[in-house]
């Protein structure tokens, strides 16, 4: 298969999810190649026992097919290389670990990163390039926006809509809402460590405590 696949970011984001990315080629394409990509190298060279390249290296390799999974933890940054993907038509890749569940009816679009014991329960739908850590879960009836990111032991439970680009860190709890009001996480958000959300969140707000509330600027 003339195809290769590539991790984009060598920061700890990326680096823990090469072997998710490794263990997945195994069980499906047994001849392809991995590799991380980094702006920031010049020459090429090895990081965790993968090659390591630059994008332009990258995109000079004589490969039909080419995937990308963006390991970025920045959803701004990650939206970026996206856009550059796709204007280069280069594929974006879903990453998942074996022990990732994944319940019935739930709509995935490409892009997402699913570390080692994440759930994603029936009936929900996620944007593209959405990245969840280690043993996080979405609920029943929930919809995930784009570019949104779980830090590791996220609770979200049913009938939650989450819009683009919000950060939900390490331990959050957001509460369920109902189908007839959904509880509403807006549009760039920041949810703190071990927060625990009873209520909508405004577009760009940073909630932090249990409960949560506004965290207010000096």
């Amino acid at each position: 298969m003339n195809e290769i696949f590539a991790v984009y970011g060598v920061s700890g984001c990326g680096r823990s999810l090469m072997p998710i990315a490794r263990e997945q080629l195994k069980s499906l394409y047994n001849n392809s190649q991995v590799i991380f990509i980094d702006d920031a190298l010049q020459h090429n060279t090895i990081v965790n026992r993968s090659i390591a390249m630059n994008y332009n290296a990258f995109k000079k390799l004589a490969y039909a097919r080419k995937r990308v999974l963006i390991a970025i933890a920045s959803s701004s940054i990650r939206e970026k290389i996206a856009d550059k993907l796709e204007k280069d038509g280069i594929l974006l890749w879903q990453v998942q670990a074996t022990s990732t569940v994944i319940m019935d009816e739930v709509m995935i679009s490409e892009g997402a990163a699913l570390s080692p014991f994440v759930t994603i329960g029936a009936n929900v739908t996620i944007g593209k390039c959405f990245h969840a850590n280690l043993y996080s879960y979405v609920e029943h009836d929930c919809i995930i926006g784009n570019y949104v990111t779980f830090a590791p032991r996220v609770s979200c439970n049913g009938n939650i809509h989450i819009h683009d680009h919000v950060y939900v860190g390490a331990g959050a709890v957001i509460k369920q809402g109902t189908l007839d009001k959904p509880l509403i996480i807006g549009t760039g958000a920041i949810i703190g460590m071990g927060a625990v959300v009873t209520k909508d969140v405004p577009a760009g707000a940073v909630v932090v405590g249990n409960p949560a509330r506004l965290l207010l600027k000096s």
